[in-house]
């Protein structure tokens, strides 16, 4: 074999790699979205909600503020080598939203406390990728599901733009979000999806960071909470009364979609093919603005799609 031919072959192999990952991390927007879509309504009838008025406005602001006072403290807390503390308020709060999702889908005695604890203990003994991301599934889909039944359908757009705006100024500007993933990706803990560039990867191992593709949690949670809340028919429903329009009967896609959300959903996973041009390895981009681009763009034409 030539030089020339395996140089070709190296560049046919990252392509495919890229493909890969490409799918791999759409796949766990996508899913995070299925899971959410599912547990809203059982979260919504127990009544589990982060806040009393969905259309409140200060909502979004509180929500904002929490995020950069949790940031911070983070940050303060490695600067002055408190990784340990942080990793066991993370630990707990990872457990804690792990039980309410259990409580929910598997309300029988004793089952929640066991499931919680037995996830609790996989992650602390043994904090693999895969591990990491299907944790990461359950608590994305579950925070989702319960900011989204909690949130108006403006109040979400107003967070989402606000979100949208820190990510690009924290990732680009300040550059404290590419310090913060950094240091969380050395705690091994489910708030961010991993993939790996070529199988014999392992976090518990200590392999190189460049040997991992990621993506924040958060990219996944805040799209998805519009698409929670555009599928909620009473928020919806809000909604359209504040704008003065009259909604049609009410179709659900598959009897679990409407079209708000299902455009929310498809505009999201678009924004994130967007996305993934301009990614490149090393290269640590803000996901946000362009996944919330997409998000409030197919919002707005799934909603225009229903009041035909």
């Amino acid at each position: 074999m030539t030089e020339k031919d395996e140089e070709k072959g190296v560049r046919e192999e990252e392509k495919s790699t890229s493909i890969a990952l490409f799918i791999g991390m759409g796949s766990f927007i996508l899913i995070t979205q299925i899971i959410a879509i599912l547990l809203a309504a059982p979260f919504d009838v127990a009544g589990m909600t982060a806040f009393e008025n969905p259309d409140d406005p200060l909502n979004p602001i509180i929500f904002f503020f929490i995020i950069i006072v949790f940031t911070a403290l983070i940050l303060v807390l490695f600067k002055f080598g408190g990784q340990k503390l942080v990793y066991f308020v993370m630990l707990a709060a990872v457990a804690i939203t792990i039980y309410y999702v259990l409580v929910v889908i598997l309300p029988y005695a004793f089952i929640p406390e066991i499931g919680t604890l037995a996830l609790a203990i996989l992650l602390y003994k043994y904090p693999e990728w895969y591990i990491l991301d299907a944790t990461g599934l359950i608590i994305g889909g579950g925070a989702a599901a319960i900011f989204g039944i909690s949130l108006g359908i403006l109040p979400v757009l107003l967070l989402m733009v606000i979100l949208a705006v820190y990510d690009a100024i924290s990732v680009y500007k300040t550059k404290h979000m590419v310090s913060l993933a950094e240091s969380v990706i050395d705690l091994r803990m489910p708030i961010i999806f991993v993939l790996p560039r070529k199988w014999s990867f392992s976090l518990t191992k200590g392999d190189e960071m460049e040997d991992g593709f990621y993506m924040g949690l958060g990219d996944a949670i805040i799209p998805t909470m519009l698409v929670v809340s555009a599928n909620h028919k009473e928020i919806i429903s809000d909604f359209a009364s504040y704008l003065g329009h009259n909604i049609p009967e009410f179709t659900y896609y598959l009897g679990v979609i409407n079209a708000p959300a299902l455009g929310t959903l498809i505009g999201t996973l678009v924004g994130y093919a967007v996305l993934s041009t301009i990614a490149g390895r090393g290269k640590p981009h803000a996901g946000l603005p362009f996944l919330n681009s997409g998000a409030i763009l197919g919002f707005v034409i799934g909603y225009m799609v229903m009041m035909v």
